[in-house]
């Protein structure tokens, strides 16, 4: 009898065919810190670069495609999946449900974020990356071949992104447990529900966007031709309409991250949690209040600016809500310093530095000084790697024991951390000086002597520290998986539904669907002396979905159909949309019934197994 998700014979059939949301979580998770290191290894490039004057490290269009694919990389193939990874491993957890409300979906999803993610790194072997920056611009871009690439990998692993938020919005609005309230919900729950709202309001000009590049590069479109009446600000603003709601749709999962994470090592109920969810929300509304912050130095006029200047400064009213409340949930909390609570711990003062710089640049007489200078550069990495990836790297150790039932090694972790801190410090807090002396950021090279020098070999070493910390956590990984520690079923004293079922979970969830009574549902029955949740249903026949390789094969055929566009050859266009439209009539009038897993088959938890 199986009794965790894992327990299967592994076989690459299971993992190509899954539609388990946990499983679908640990691809994402994979393909995410796989191109999380190409990304690193981006960026340690240009850092070695940069090191010193005049260098020829790397040539002038090398280093472009490089920048370029940093940035692309970091963004939307590594903590955008990164984050869906715990999306998929946790939310169904937390709302008690047995998997999301769209597995096939699901499953079509992730492997629509692979090929457009493969798609588009391929491009370093098929002529050259995309080089006009993440932004890629017009009419800049429109003179590279690698912004084929750009575009069409962006399209269909942006599709795959929205086909997620869908399913994540109808999972926790249709799905949630008897007595789960929408104000009993996790924060990291809220916050799934708010960067999927924004996921399918921001990702949609991101591809009308991406339309038009396409359509100018390939049929010879007029949009930004200004001698044709078209107009090269137009890209700008629906772009940005989508970039800066990006950001936030990463860092609101990353806020649900450390709410849960900073409640569970202090041992006590999050400090205001309605202000807490009523800040997410307003996060959300607002962000798509200021994207033109970005466009100060285009000529937009003072009230323009000064409209979109108040509404960024309006931002740090709801991200100050969070953060005290963070602290004040610590206080006189028994703060469990583990791996985990450092990087949540360590999170809220990178994320504020990050915070205070955003409004400084809100101003935008001061923007016009800091505008294209390093100074920006760190800001976006405060926010980005001191706030995004340590809470995504304080996820990972808090929730691996439920996912994988293993402890990753706290001695590794703790040597990372600190590795990972010190690095993280050296490389970007002094590019605020850099950026105030006026270094201008996308240049491959600079003059000697002109008091960049020592500040630019810093922050390059600074990059080779992250560089060592990133290399500990792989070690961790593999050691963990080799002769980990077993993980019991609540190691961290934890106080949602996820905690109450065993490490790793089985692959229907729950054996009988919980009750919730309270917030924090399974803290509260801990205090009421319960050692299991109460239950609205006795053992039953479960229903689950069966697996399928169609989504992989769907996916695929719109990687052949965008090599096609790429290349121009209609043949391809036509044979990759056959092959997913052939898969969608399939799909269509092939009934898929499921299976159902029968009472003797299941597993039931007879206690709560905590930690020493």
């Amino acid at each position: 009898m199986a009794t965790s998700y894992l327990d299967k014979k592994f076989s690459l059939w299971d993992w190509l065919t899954t539609v388990d949301h946990k499983k679908i979580g640990t691809l994402y998770f994979f393909a995410g810190i796989f191109y999380f290191a190409v990304g690193g290894l981006e960026a340690l490039l240009i850092r070695i670069q940069l090191m010193y004057p005049m260098n020829d490290f790397l040539d002038g269009e090398t280093f472009n495609q490089v920048m370029t694919m940093h940035g692309t990389t970091m963004l939307f193939f590594a903590a955008t999946p990164l984050l869906f990874a715990f999306m998929n491993w946790v939310v169904p957890l937390q709302i008690g449900a047995r998997d999301v409300a769209f597995p096939f979906l699901n499953s079509l999803g992730f492997w629509m974020f692979f090929f457009g993610a493969l798609l588009t790194n391929s491009s370093f072997f098929l002529g050259g990356a995309p080089q006009a920056g993440w932004t890629s611009y017009a009419p800049l871009a429109l003179d590279y071949k690698g912004t084929d690439f750009f575009v069409l990998g962006l399209q269909i692993s942006g599709a795959g992104t929205i086909m997620s938020a869908i399913n994540f919005l109808t999972t926790i609005f249709t799905m949630r447990a008897p007595g789960m309230t929408l104000l009993r919900m996790p924060l990291f729950t809220w916050s799934t529900v708010v960067a999927s709202a924004l996921i399918m309001f921001a990702f949609t000009p991101l591809t009308g966007a991406l339309f038009l590049l396409m359509f100018e590069r390939m049929f010879d479109a007029k949009f930004f031709d200004v001698a044709a009446g078209g107009n090269v600000v137009l890209y700008e603003h629906i772009f940005w309409i989508f970039g800066h709601p990006e950001v936030y749709l990463l860092v609101l999962p990353a806020f649900g991250i450390i709410s849960d994470v900073i409640a569970a090592i202090s041992r006590k109920r999050l400090f205001g949690y309605h202000s807490m969810v009523f800040a997410t929300v307003l996060i959300g509304f607002i962000g798509f209040m200021v994207w033109a912050h970005h466009m100060f130095a285009v000529g937009m006029g003072p009230t323009v600016n000064s409209v979109f200047g108040i509404a960024t400064m309006l931002v740090g009213v709801p991200t100050g809500i969070k953060v005290f409340n963070w602290i004040f949930t610590m206080i006189g909390g028994k703060v469990q310093f583990n791996t985990a609570g450092l990087f949540a711990v360590s999170f809220i003062p990178s994320f504020v530095i990050g915070g205070i710089t955003g409004v400084m640049l809100a101003s935008s007489a001061a923007d016009f000084q800091f505008h294209d200078t390093y100074f920006v550069i760190a800001h976006f990495h405060y926010v980005i790697v001191g706030g995004i990836v340590q809470a995504i790297f304080a996820g990972m150790f808090y929730w691996w024991p439920k996912i994988f039932g293993k402890m990753l090694n706290e001695t590794l972790g703790k040597w990372m951390f600190w590795l990972f801190l010190i690095g993280f410090n050296l490389t970007f807090y002094i590019q605020h000086y850099l950026g105030l002396w006026g270094m201008p950021r996308r240049v491959f090279t600079y003059l000697p002597n002109q008091g960049w020098d020592t500040a630019n070999f810093v922050s390059s070493v600074g990059a080779f520290f992250m560089t060592a910390a990133v290399i500990l956590l792989v070690i961790n990984v593999i050691v963990t998986f080799a002769r980990g520690e077993k993980a019991v079923q609540d190691p961290w004293y934890g106080r949602t539904l996820e905690w109450s079922i065993p490490s790793p979970p089985p692959e229907y969830n729950f054996a009988r669907t919980p009750i919730v009574r309270s917030n924090d549902p399974w803290w509260y029955e801990k205090m009421q002396g319960k050692k299991e949740m109460q239950y609205a249903e006795p053992l039953a026949e479960i229903h689950m979905p069966n697996p399928s390789i169609i989504p992989m094969i769907m996916a695929f055929g719109t990687f052949i159909a965008g090599y096609g566009f790429i290349y121009s050859s209609w043949f391809g266009v036509f044979l990759g949309f056959g092959i997913t439209g052939v898969c969608m009539f399939i799909r269509s009038i092939k009934d898929d019934h499921g299976q159902h897993v029968h009472p003797e088959g299941l597993h039931v938890e007879k206690g709560v197994h905590h930690s020493a």
